[in-house]
């Protein structure tokens, strides 16, 4: 107990440490918990990250030593290095995935993608999440991305995030506004699609919504509806 309480923070966060893993204190203080906690702790992750609730890593602290070792290697050949402030993410993405699971991903990715050996390899350091999101999400975020939009794949790789925000409840709905004030004449110039879809919703409804309201009064009213997965009339184009 002396332990623990300094790790979790408190007595309630190890109490609800306990209800999410019984395996806490039936493990080996010494052999698997001590060792675990000081190897993430050089791989750079804050005790706070280790025993943060529902997040994969907190099961690694219970877990063989060696194979949290192979876990932390996987991450790290995502292209994430140890002490980043992306490692906790990749670490996470790649926590109790096998290596054949993890390699059929990486290759529905370039072929979703349409992305080189080198393309993946950006992609995933900077979203490494990217390898817990559905292959059938994936599918319908590059065919989205791919054809509606019409990005090209190195361009996604670079921009990863693009990949992880909601396709319905974002993405689309933001690009329907660009694409918009674009064909009706209110913009004098390229959008950005990376910027418009990355910043936040008061940004967004600051910057592409409000300043068209005489121009364009129902707008507000589209966008919302899109955002609900509806596809309003005036966001019908040709």
């Amino acid at each position: 107990m002396r332990y623990y309480l300094p790790l979790f923070g408190s007595f309630d966060n190890f109490l609800r440490a306990l209800q999410r893993s019984s395996c806490l204190l039936s493990s080996d203080l010494g052999k698997v918990i001590k060792p675990n906690v000081v190897f993430l702790r050089e791989c750079g992750l804050s005790d706070c990250d280790i025993v943060k609730p529902s997040v994969p890593v907190s099961r690694m602290l219970t877990t063989n030593p060696e194979r949290v070792r192979a876990m932390v290697a996987c991450a790290e050949r995502l292209g994430v290095p140890r002490g980043s402030g992306m490692f906790r993410q990749a670490l996470q993405a790649v926590a109790f995935l096998n290596e054949d699971k993890i390699a059929a991903k990486v290759d529905y990715l370039k072929n979703t993608f349409r992305w080189s050996a080198a393309e993946v390899v950006i992609a995933l350091s900077k979203a490494p999440i990217l390898l817990r999101i559905s292959k059938d999400m994936l599918q319908r975020k590059s065919k989205f991305l791919l054809s509606e939009v019409g990005l090209e794949p190195m361009y996604i790789a670079h921009r990863p995030i693009i990949t992880c925000l909601s396709l319905e409840g974002r993405v689309r709905p933001r690009y329907y506004v660009l694409k918009f004030l674009k064909e009706n004449g209110l913009v004098d110039r390229e959008l950005s699609f990376y910027t418009a879809v990355s910043t936040p919703e008061k940004y967004f409804v600051d910057k592409y919504i409000c300043p068209h309201k005489k121009a364009a009064p129902h707008l507000a009213e589209d966008y919302a509806t899109a955002c609900k997965g509806e596809i309003p009339t005036n966001f019908l184009f040709r």
